[in-house]
């Protein structure tokens, strides 16, 4: 028997999309045909342990959300309600009407293509940790920068980006706000705010899919990933050859009659050497 589902879970929308260029609010901007609230809230939903979803977005979108998510069946959705100024105020607005589940996942609706399974992982996470959030272990050398000149190269092996989904024991993110509000503090994400009570958030790894969509590049990638659009790589291929006399004429794996051939070391294949290169 499925024991039933443990975390209330709030979408965050609210963002103008100003750095992406667009002239929609970005929760309506498409990936391969499909709003990218529509994509995140169908995804979370996926998830066994989600039980009940509050969307959140700009105080001139509510209607028009509601509407979309109730026309394509996205269950569990049970409010949409206006954000704030800020991300954080959205997901406070968020919370308040998400009810007395044990666990509050929050994701970012600019990251339309999160895996369900991270969704459960993550929520399974915080229910076993106290907290905690999907990302990805930083594989590149990041270097500490002051100005336009590095002072410092810090260690990678310690370092992770976070995402969302982020999930949190829903009292302990209820206190981390009210207390972040108090104090007038604003971070940028959800973890930094349990993070100020002293707790630790534990890492789920993510899968590099989940982007969030912030800039035109982003949302080329998304729909890359999505499968609408194909990435096309080009190369440039380059090999030279002298004729020779009593050599084999071979182009492109093709022999050609000739008295003369391409002189070299192996076959001499001028075409299939260049297209290797371009590879």
């Amino acid at each position: 028997m499925m024991s039933p589902p443990q975390a209330a879970a709030v979408i965050v929308a609210a963002g103008r999309g100003e750095r992406l260029g667009a002239t929609i609010p970005k929760a309506f901007v498409a990936v391969a045909g499909v709003p990218m609230l529509l994509h995140a809230a169908r995804r979370v939903a996926l998830s066994p342990e989600v039980g009940r979803i509050v969307v959140v977005v700009g105080a001139s979108d509510v209607d028009r959300a509601r509407m979309l998510l109730m026309q394509h069946g996205v269950r569990n959705v049970t409010a949409v309600v206006p954000g704030g100024a800020h991300r954080q105020d959205s997901v406070f607005a968020g919370l308040s009407h998400l009810g007395e589940a044990p666990v509050a996942v929050v994701h970012d609706g600019a990251r339309p293509l999160v895996p369900p399974d991270v969704v459960t992982a993550v929520i399974q996470a915080a229910a076993e940790a106290g907290a905690a959030s999907a990302g990805l272990p930083v594989r590149e050398t990041v270097k500490l920068v002051d100005g336009a000149d590095a002072r410092q190269t810090l260690d990678r092996d310690r370092l992770w980006v976070a995402h969302t989904p982020q999930a949190f024991r829903t009292a302990l993110l209820r206190e981390a706000h009210h207390r972040a509000k108090a104090e007038g503090f604003y971070g940028t994400d959800d973890a930094v705010l349990v993070e100020r009570l002293g707790y630790a958030v534990r890492m789920v790894e993510d899968s590099p899919r989940n982007l969030k969509v912030t800039v035109p590049a982003d949302l080329d990638l998304a729909e890359a990933y999505a499968g609408q659009r194909r990435i096309i790589r080009t190369g440039i291929g380059y090999d030279a050859h002298r004729l020779a006399l009593g050599r084999l004429l071979r182009v492109g794996g093709v022999e050609i009659p000739w008295p003369r051939g391409l002189a070299g070391h192996s076959d001499a294949d001028v075409l299939a050497h260049a297209i290797m290169d371009a590879l």
